[in-house]
């Protein structure tokens, strides 16, 4: 799994009893998601279909560093399924972890379409590769 996302949990990001909330993180991780669903199919008409269980093994701080990981785990015919994990980027303890995260691919009038993607692409897509009316 790779994690390229770091975040600093800052006194805004904490709950009443002092540690990261829950939604804040969530949050985080349905952004970082969905970027890497868009980078993955190459499109940015996509929406999240389904997150399953969440496990929060542990907290994080104020001054904390977390880092998030991210990584495919299938390709539908027209979904992108993920998994996820968030740990303490300095104790390496696992703060978070989601087995399912379901994307799907939209076309421009949001109708789930085929994305013909099999595998996990790392190719850097330049943004001018999508147009306003979302054609690519």
């Amino acid at each position: 799994m790779n994690f390229h996302t770091r975040k600093w949990v800052k006194p805004e990001d904490l709950n009443p009893n002092g540690s990261l909330f829950g939604g804040t993180l969530l949050r985080w991780i349905d952004e970082e998601a969905v970027i890497y669903a868009i980078v993955q199919l190459g499109n940015p008409h996509v929406v999240t279909k389904f997150i399953s269980e969440i496990n929060f093994v542990s907290s994080a701080k104020q001054g904390d560093i977390i880092e998030l990981g991210i990584t495919a785990s299938e390709f539908g015919r027209t979904s992108i399924t993920m998994r996820c994990e968030v740990r303490n980027k300095i104790t390496r303890k696992t703060i978070l972890s989601i087995d399912k995260l379901v994307f799907v691919n939209l076309d421009a009038e949001g109708t789930p379409t085929p994305h013909g993607k099999t595998e996990i692409t790392y190719a850097y897509m330049s943004v001018d590769k999508f147009t306003k009316d979302g054609s690519s």
